[in-house]
């Protein structure tokens, strides 16, 4: 065992003598430390010692579950989500569930649980429920069906009141991994670290991440609370090395690093970084211009620096927010319908106003119209405004007469059912075509249907004739020459879309039984109909370009998705794009800007109260993106003052700062 272990990297020794004193333990490394690679070595190791024990391991990124399921391909591990987890090992105590649910929708500190019913919810709520509590995409906490913000709230909870809970947890599984820990929930962490304390069986709960890329809103960003030096609580190890990024590049992590971790080039001879032995040399480039015009910096970087944009594998661009790169990869259209859809604005205006004001109406009978009137009826003042579109939504409907008409034609309490979020569209993007999709996509299931035909008509186009077969064999069965060539003309027509809309080919595609309508999408269509309405008029050659952007065809990426990644050259915008979390101009001269805010030369005192917190999210979500690039990064600011110029030639170097 002991000849085992020396051939292990040391950070891996050094988790294995903790687990030998039965300590928790916390990996924490840099980006590109390789902290997925020791998180497989551990598991083998533990596995091999540990024949008979249970592995439990959680993780985030398509990657690292990729990479865990397909190199410890052993019985004893289970690979899965912290939500997927968390729901296995509670789903079957039915009556501690509705319990929690109740306890929660009754409890005001817990506002994201509600069962909208006058005064408390009884104990007995549930008793006439005829499922079970489900666990699902969407929330219908009236039917039992709870989604995955609820899911933590509730786990939380039961493993609180239940200590036996966790007993049969830890008796299942004698070690509990979690991977980018930084991004878990709090109320995850506190099963785990304080929960689990109150069962007297012993088991080992391990962690692996970076708190400097904690760049999500929900997750916990670091174990400051849990960490120390005796048996209870979790044993810190770091991890220096690097085995991504190029000497250039490791520099400038560590000047935007805000914690004791500095990176050093590893000491695998081997690993990605290096060539015979010796650590890439790599290139850094800070690009300013007044003008702001990005094409010009691309064809810069294409011309003096060989990069090449139209290869996604290699190239990114990485940009904050899905809306800054709808119009470059062409899908505004869609974009707006499910982000920027003002009319369902005003209509959660009026659900907001009703809930704050406990009107009791019955308005199951009524149109959205008619509710709007009943509200305005002999309001003046704040109450009218209250229930009133603002300017913009005035706008909006001003624009878009027809679909308001209709909208307040919908059935109050049915319209009000329409969620509608840009996740449904926009969720499960690739980094590039071999990523694997995730499971529990947020997609609606019009994007899904969208989805199938689009992804039929590529494997027509790429020719793999089998996977097409395969994909439309339960509609289409080749019995004949006479009916493959009727396939062939179908297929054709399909792929020729031109300006045809996606409800011309959603039918095109049913009638030619290339892609049948089924009852999900025809569910849809009726629960979802206002929306239905606004997309089935869009051009499907829209859709096509939503489709290359998701499936990681373009060279674009949001800043925020493309973490666990990695790319040859990462082109990173600094541009807030409206996003009032982040500020770039903070990172360059945060020293500047707090002194003017201390000395009131904002606006507002909310801008000094907010200071340390967008500089700490804005500060994580540039060491991400600097930290993909494994040969050359390039950054591009538009306009920067002299301050932010000045220091850019300190971290990049002053040859390094270009304008364009």
């Amino acid at each position: 065992m002991v000849e085992e272990r020396l051939k292990l990297e040391p950070e891996v020794q050094k988790i294995l003598d903790s687990v030998d004193k039965k300590r928790n333990f916390l990996l924490s490394g840099g980006a590109g430390s390789g902290k997925t690679y020791s998180l497989v070595s551990l598991i083998r190791e533990i596995i091999f010692e540990n024949p008979t024990a249970k592995v439990a391991c959680m993780t985030y990124t398509n990657a690292a579950v990729k990479e865990i399921e397909d190199r410890v391909n052993h019985e004893n591990l289970n690979v899965s989500t912290i939500h997927d987890f968390l729901w296995d090992n509670i789903k079957h105590f039915q009556k501690e569930l509705k319990e929690a649910i109740i306890f929660l929708a009754n409890d005001e500190n817990t506002p994201r649980i509600t069962i909208n019913e006058p005064g408390p919810i009884s104990k007995e709520y549930f008793d006439s429920l005829e499922e079970k509590i489900q666990y699902k995409e969407f929330v219908r906490l009236k039917e039992g069906i709870i989604s995955h913000d609820e899911l933590l709230l509730i786990a939380n909870y039961v493993f609180e009141k239940y200590p036996k809970l966790s007993s049969i947890v830890k008796d299942k599984y004698k070690f509990i991994f979690i991977d980018e820990y930084q991004d878990t929930n709090k109320e995850v962490v506190e099963i785990f670290l304080k929960h689990f304390k109150q069962s007297k069986r012993e088991n080992i709960i391990g962690f692996f991440g970076d708190a400097m890329q904690s760049i999500y809103e929900d997750g916990i960003g670091n174990l400051d609370d849990y960490k120390g030096d005796n048996q209870e609580q979790v044993n810190e190890i770091l991890k220096k090395q690097n085995r991504r990024n190029p000497k250039k590049i490791i520099d400038l992590a560590n000047k935007l690093r805000t914690d004791r971790i500095i990176q050093e080039p590893s000491e695998d001879s081997h690993a990605p970084n290096m060539i015979d032995g010796v650590i890439k040399e790599g290139n850094i480039l800070f690009i300013h211009s007044s003008d702001g015009d990005l094409e010009k910096v691309k064809a810069w970087l294409t011309e003096e620096h060989n990069w090449g944009f139209n290869n996604s594998k290699e190239t990114k661009e990485l940009n904050l927010t899905h809306n800054l790169i709808a119009d470059k990869a062409g899908f505004r259209t869609l974009m707006d319908i499910y982000d920027k859809d003002q009319i369902l604005k005003f209509r959660d205006r009026i659900k907001k106003f009703i809930k704050e004001h406990n009107i009791t109406i019955d308005f199951s009978q009524n149109t959205f119209g008619e509710v709007i009137d009943i509200l305005q009826e002999n309001k003046t003042g704040r109450e009218l405004v209250a229930v009133s579109p603002t300017t913009g939504m005035k706008t909006f409907i001003k624009d878009h007469v027809d679909l308001y008409n209709y909208a307040t034609s919908l059935n109050f309490i049915e319209f009000s059912k329409e969620y509608i979020d840009k996740d449904q569209l926009l969720d499960d993007k690739k980094q590039d075509e071999e990523d694997s999709n995730r499971k529990g996509s947020k997609r609606d299931y019009l994007i899904k249907h969208l989805f199938k035909i689009q992804t039929n008509i590529s494997l027509y186009q790429n020719k793999k004739y089998n996977e097409f077969l395969r994909a439309t064999d339960f509609y289409f069965k080749i019995t004949s020459i006479a009916a493959k060539r009727k396939l062939k003309e179908n297929i054709d027509a399909i792929v020729s879309v031109g300006n045809k809309t996606i409800e011309e080919v959603i039918t095109d595609a049913d009638e030619k039984r290339i892609c049948i309508i089924d009852d999900r999408l025809k569910d849809f269509k009726n629960k979802k109909s206002y929306l239905y309405k606004r997309i089935k008029d869009v051009q499907f050659s829209e859709f096509q370009n939503l489709f290359e952007y998701l499936e990681g065809k373009t060279p674009f990426s949001t800043q925020h998705k493309t973490k666990g990644a990695e790319f040859d050259n990462v082109l990173v915008i600094l541009d807030n794009g409206n996003w009032n979390d982040y500020n770039f101009n903070y990172i360059f001269d945060k020293e500047n800007i707090y002194q003017q805010l201390v000395n009131g030369k904002s606006k507002t005192k909310s801008k000094l109260e907010s200071f340390p917190r967008i500089l700490d999210r804005t500060q994580k979500i540039f060491y991400v993106c600097c930290t993909r690039a494994k040969e050359n990064l390039a950054v591009f600011f538009h306009a920067p003052d002299a301050e932010v110029i000045s220091k850019a030639k300190e971290w990049f170097g002053e040859g390094n700062v270009i304008n364009l």
